[in-house]
Parts: structure tokens; C-alpha cells; sequence
């Protein structure tokens, strides 16, 4: 059994827990008002050990809320964040919980970084798909996610490596060096071979003429 000699404000929200033969231990105000933890009583020390698990529970929590506050996270993501300093268990217990209040979706999650990919940095569905990968994303969710791109009739993969293209790359067009170097860059964005070849001809085709 422990039996606790003193709990006493420590700083701000935290409270020392003395005891009568071991050090001191310290706990957030809300787990010592939960357990009416106070001078006198004696605790078996599996009831302390529950005790200091609901701590670092509260601990993590409170640490997955902050980052949450910061940016989205999808679930491997957050989950990775928290067990550099949490037990799996409490990680696991967490993420449930971050779950179940709607702060970690990884459906929503993944559309935002499709939104982010495609739209934004211009990367084919290849890149796109690979970057979401190291995300922690599934492969069902990510390809979920960028399915509407391939579906989307007014906006295709052609029209969006056309605008790349045409924005980013159309100078170096000049020379066959320069054609193998955009080649190279544009397969590295993610996008297909062909398309590549459809484009660059189709490029070539409107503004060899401007010429």
C-alpha cells in the first residue's frame, strides 16, 4: 500500500503527492480531484499505477490537441507524433478518442492533401498518390481521394500538365536538351509517359506556329 502524507499545489494546475516511503509525485489537478486524492489515504499500488496511466493519458491528449490546433494530422501521423513520448497503449487510447470527436479523419485529411497536391503543387496522380503514402494514408482513402480528378470533365490530368507546362516549363522548349530536361521534371511531378508525349507535342504544335 502507499499511503500519501501530502498533496499540495506545486504550480499552477499541478499538484505534489508525497507519500510516506517514496518520492513525490506530481499530477495534474484534474486527476486529483477525480480520485479525491488527499493526506492520509492509503492506496494499493495497482490503483496508483491506474492513476498515473489516466495522467499521461490526460497528457497526450492534451498534446494531440495541441498539434491538432497547428495543422491536420492523419491518424499514422498524430499516432507517430505521440508515441516519441507516450506508452502505444495511451497513443491507441488517444487516437480513439481523437477519432471519435472528429479531429483526426483521414477521408478529410486526404482530400485536403489531394486538394493540396493536384491543384496546388501540380503533381500528377503518381506523385500525388506517392506523397499521400508517406502521409500514413491507406491506399483505399488516398485513391477515394483522387478518383474525383480523374472523374473531373472539365478540369483532366491533360489540362492540368498542360498548364504546367505552359506556365513553369515552356522556355526550355527550345532545343532537344531542354525538351529531355522537361520530360525528366514532368515525369518526376507524377505524371505518365504518354501524357507527357501528348502534351509536349500539343504544346509544340500551338506555339511552333506562334513562331
Amino acid at each position: 500500500m502507499l499511503k500519501i502524507t501530502n498533496v499540495s499545489l506545486y504550480n499552477g494546475a499541478t499538484y505534489m503527492i508525497e507519500f510516506e516511503d517514496r518520492d513525490a509525485e506530481f499530477l495534474n489537478r484534474e486527476i486529483v480531484s477525480r480520485y479525491n486524492l488527499k493526506a492520509g489515504i492509503s492506496l494499493p499500488l495497482s490503483a496508483w499505477e491506474d492513476i498515473k496511466a489516466e495522467e499521461e493519458y490526460r497528457k497526450a491528449r492534451e498534446r494531440a490537441l495541441y498539434l491538432l490546433d497547428y495543422k491536420d494530422y492523419s491518424y499514422i501521423e498524430l499516432f507517430r507524433k505521440l508515441e516519441k513520448n507516450y506508452s502505444e497503449d495511451t497513443c491507441y487510447r488517444v487516437m480513439d478518442k481523437m477519432v471519435e470527436m472528429g479531429t483526426v479523419n483521414d477521408r478529410r485529411y486526404a482530400e485536403g492533401m489531394a486538394r493540396h497536391y493536384v491543384e496546388v503543387k501540380k503533381f500528377g496522380r503518381t506523385r500525388a498518390f506517392r506523397e499521400m503514402r508517406n502521409k500514413g494514408l491507406t491506399s483505399e482513402v488516398i485513391n477515394e481521394a483522387l478518383d474525383r480528378y480523374d472523374e473531373d470533365e472539365e478540369d483532366t490530368w491533360y489540362d492540368r500538365l498542360y498548364d504546367l507546362v505552359e506556365k513553369k516549363y515552356l522556355r526550355y522548349l527550345d532545343d532537344e536538351k531542354g525538351v529531355n530536361r522537361v520530360k525528366n521534371a514532368l515525369v518526376r511531378y507524377g505524371y505518365g509517359y504518354d501524357l507527357i508525349k501528348e502534351v509536349l507535342r500539343d504544346i509544340e504544335e500551338e506555339y511552333g506556329e506562334e513562331e
